[in-house]
């Protein structure tokens, strides 16, 4: 087995926290500078995407044990459940439908053939649970994954102007904003706004991958 893809992976994204620890901004995000360097390279030195995806096959082995660990936060935080349990479960449901009903209008406004806007539906859930919906419903488990990056990154970089613009303060709402636009990227980008604003954020990510589960194949089943 090969473990350059691997090591270069785990290189470049400690190397973008070092980058973003120093200059804090949007655009500076681990997941986004990390993404970009590294698609570079795979680019200029015309590697393929199916011999670095078996470089990194232990990482995305991983993520089918993630969906399992998603039970972990949801133990852990069941006190803010409870505590904001009416807000949280109406904005989960809310900010669920809406990630994926923007996603089946906006390929139908597009005219983006049926495989492509199966794959988009789930952009809003973690990866794991994105590319498992993603299966399930006809899409491509491996696109969606990458629909789900774009979505986290582009939240990351508009997420704090929006909160700036609007001037939302409540980590309540900014939680939940991030979770359920953003899944784990958008909860790590939570947590700059403190710890309450990212365990709500983890909590409204697992609600979030829990209720697309249910949610995607009815929307389709119903809408098409």
């Amino acid at each position: 087995m090969n473990f350059v893809g691997l090591a270069l992976t785990i290189v470049l994204y400690l190397l973008a926290r070092r980058l973003y620890f120093r200059f804090p901004y949007p655009l500076f995000a681990p997941v986004v500078t990390s993404s970009v360097v590294l698609v570079s390279i795979l680019v200029a030195f015309k590697i393929p995407y199916g011999h670095y995806i078996k470089d990194v096959k232990v990482i995305t082995e991983l993520l089918g044990a993630a969906i399992v660990a998603l039970g972990y936060p949801l133990y852990k935080q069941w006190h803010v459940i409870k505590r904001y349990f009416v807000p949280i479960i109406s904005g989960v449901i809310v900010g669920t439908w809406f990630g994926i009903e923007s996603g089946r209008l906006l390929a139908k406004a597009f005219k983006i053939e049926d495989l492509l806007m199966l794959s988009l539906l789930p952009k809003s859930v973690t990866t794991p649970v994105a590319m498992e919906i993603s299966s399930m419903i006809g899409g491509i488990p491996s696109l969606a994954a990458v629909f789900v990056m774009f979505a986290g990154i582009s939240c990351v970089i508009i997420g704090p102007l929006l909160i700036k613009l609007f001037r939302i303060h409540n980590p309540l709402e900014i939680g939940i904003g991030y979770g359920s636009a953003a899944h784990a990227i958008g909860t790590s980008k939570a947590l700059e706004f403190g710890e309450e604003a990212a365990a709500i954020s983890s909590v409204t990510m697992t609600l979030c991958a829990l209720i697309a589960s249910f949610l995607a194949p009815a929307i389709i089943a119903t809408f098409g």
